[in-house]
C-alpha cells in the first residue's frame, strides 16, 4: 500500500503579531469556559457583512482553527470563504482601537468602515 503524504493547509487568514498578542490579551481575561475567541462575518450595517470577534465556549468542527501562542482563534465555518486570503491586525491610536481587516475578497465597503460586501 502506498502511502499518501499531505502538506499542512495554510491558514484561512493570517494574523499579524499584533493581532496575536490582541488575542492573549482577550483570553487572559476570558470568561470561564471559554476556549478562544471566534471570528465570523454577520450580517449587518450599511453594506452587508461585519466583522464580529467574540469569545467562544465550544469547539464547532466546520470551523476554521487557528492556534496561536496566546490562544485559538476559531473562524466561522460559513464566514470563511468571505475571508481566504485576509489579514487580521489590531490597531490603537490615540482615538481607537480594534482589529483590522485587510480582505482581498472585499469589493466595497460602507462610508464608516463598519460593513463590507463581497
Amino acid at each position: 500500500m502506498t502511502e499518501v503524504k499531505t502538506r499542512a493547509r495554510p491558514a484561512a487568514i493570517m494574523l499579524t503579531p499584533a493581532s496575536e498578542a490582541r488575542i492573549a490579551d482577550l483570553m487572559a481575561k476570558a470568561p470561564d469556559g471559554a476556549i478562544g475567541v471566534k471570528l465570523s462575518t454577520p450580517r449587518r450595517g450599511c453594506s452587508g457583512l461585519a466583522y464580529s470577534v467574540d469569545y467562544v465556549t465550544a469547539a464547532n468542527p466546520m470551523d476554521e482553527r487557528i492556534d496561536t501562542p496566546g490562544g485559538t482563534l476559531f473562524v466561522d465555518g460559513g464566514s470563511v470563504l468571505y475571508l481566504i486570503g485576509s489579514t487580521m491586525d489590531w490597531v490603537e491610536d490615540d482615538f481607537t482601537a480594534g482589529f483590522v481587516f485587510n480582505n482581498p475578497n472585499a469589493k466595497g465597503a460602507c462610508g464608516c468602515g463598519e460593513s463590507f460586501t463581497v
